[in-house]
């Protein structure tokens, strides 16, 4: 039990403990290899940004800026917020950068921390990771039904089953605002059945209410009208080649005509993936995103189309870490050696001996701060590493290796700037 007087992470903070890197690193993995073939290439930008980026790009009235937003003024002055998304600050790179000036469209992927001061929960922490996908100037539906294709494929990949894609069109600015006034009047006759963050966005941005998980507004949102209704021809238009390609592609999807995501910026396209269990139960989203055509003129750039996602990491760890066992700790190929030593000039010469051996690419093990040869041979067997090289006082001062064979036991010494060599043809058969 961890005494109450030490320092412990922060609330909804965590550390990301060796035994549990193997999962995430399983992950960067199988997402790293699918986008590299669709052409995406890494972005890193800061962790803090102006503030203003986020409030003016994500929307003043979102949950994320007006309750979640890490802010704090710098001691020049400056205000600043710990990123709660990547989209906004990659936007802000594409525009400073002049990456309008390149061959479009331009695709980016980021993976990292971001940070929301909500309710910890399960899957989901303050400090919190994603793998983020973004394509920049690609305006046709192809992209929209690519951009979900990617994503399950990455969770196919990591053998999730079950996996359902939701999605709906939110319109643009040409018909957006008919619908929230339409929706605005629904509401305001049903305000007495809403939560109280839900009378407040009712007034402030009624789309919102939409996006609600507090069961008393359920009915109430359950009869809402419905915007794929109430689309512009082109919006209309682009939605409907979206689920073509996505019947092309054989995605299993379902329209959500009440899912419009957290974020002010999107328009048109919305989608979240999950996972059902057989008896119908949804997991939280996996993968949640859609398009956000206006967001780069909106932050000082160029009228540029864009869509993008991102994949929860903790959720994804969480099921990886439940569904299959990945040993821990360092792991040695199965041609790797372990390197022992017994005594001051033995461990000199070890540590000259272990930089050849990295030199050759033979991987190897050691316990350097280990003194006695048993403790260290019992540390091979664990590594079960085929040979285990021995450096004791005589072999130190006469300048040669014991190279033991850890299955039969038999022992040769070799003069040791002939161990590499030797070992060489030992691992070779």
């Amino acid at each position: 039990m961890i005494p109450k007087n030490k320092f412990q992470a922060p609330t909804g903070m965590h550390d990301i403990l060796p035994p549990d890197q193997p999962y995430y690193q399983k992950l960067y993995s199988a997402a790293e290899g699918i986008v590299d073939f669709y052409g995406f290439k890494k972005i890193d930008t800061p962790i803090l940004e102006d503030a203003e980026l986020f409030s003016k790009g994500i929307g003043l009235s979102t949950d994320v800026v007006e309750k979640q937003m890490y802010a704090l003024r710098t001691r020049g002055g400056d205000f600043l917020a710990l990123r709660p998304e990547f989209t906004a600050g990659i936007a802000r790179a594409y525009i400073e950068h002049g990456m309008f000036n390149l061959p479009q469209p331009l695709k980016f992927y980021s993976i990292g921390p971001l940070f929301r001061s909500e309710k910890p929960q399960a899957g989901r922490y303050r400090q919190f990771h994603q793998f983020n996908l973004e394509m920049f100037g690609e305006q046709t539906p192809v992209a929209d039904a690519q951009l979900i294709q990617i994503f399950y494929n990455i969770l196919k990949e990591l053998k999730f089953k079950n996996l359902v894609v939701e999605v709906n069109s939110i319109g643009d600015s040409q018909c957006r605002p008919y619908y929230k006034k339409l929706l605005a009047n629904y509401l305001k006759a049903r305000e007495s059945s809403l939560c109280a963050d839900c009378r407040r966005r009712a007034k402030q941005n009624p789309l919102r209410v939409l996006d609600c998980k507090e069961e008393k507004c359920q009915p109430v949102k359950a009869q809402a009208p419905q915007i794929v209704d109430h689309l512009c021809e082109a919006c209309k238009a682009h939605f409907k080649e979206v689920l073509e390609f996505l019947d092309e592609l054989d995605l299993p999807y379902r329209l959500n005509p009440y899912l419009v995501r957290g974020l002010d910026y999107y328009t048109k396209t919305v989608f979240e993936i999950f996972q059902e269990s057989e008896s119908g139960e949804k997991s939280a989203a996996l993968v949640g995103g859609g398009r956000y055509d206006a967001l780069v003129k909106l932050l000082g750039g160029r009228d540029t189309p864009a869509c993008g996602g991102a994949a929860g990491v903790e959720r994804i760890v969480e099921h990886l870490r439940g569904a299959m066992k990945i040993e821990p700790g360092p792991q040695l190929q199965s041609k790797g050696i372990f390197l022992a030593q017994l005594g001051g000039l033995a461990k000199r010469k070890s540590l000259k001996l272990f930089e050849e051996l990295r030199k050759a690419k033979i991987p190897v093990a050691e316990s350097f701060g280990r003194d006695s040869l048993k403790a260290q041979l019992r540390s091979a067997d664990r590594f079960q590493v085929p040979y285990a090289l021995i450096i004791g006082q005589k072999e130190a001062l006469e300048n040669t290796v014991i190279i033991r064979d850890m299955k039969t036991g038999k022992q040769d010494v070799v003069k040791l700037d002939k161990a590499v060599d030797e070992l060489k043809k030992q691992l070779k058969k």
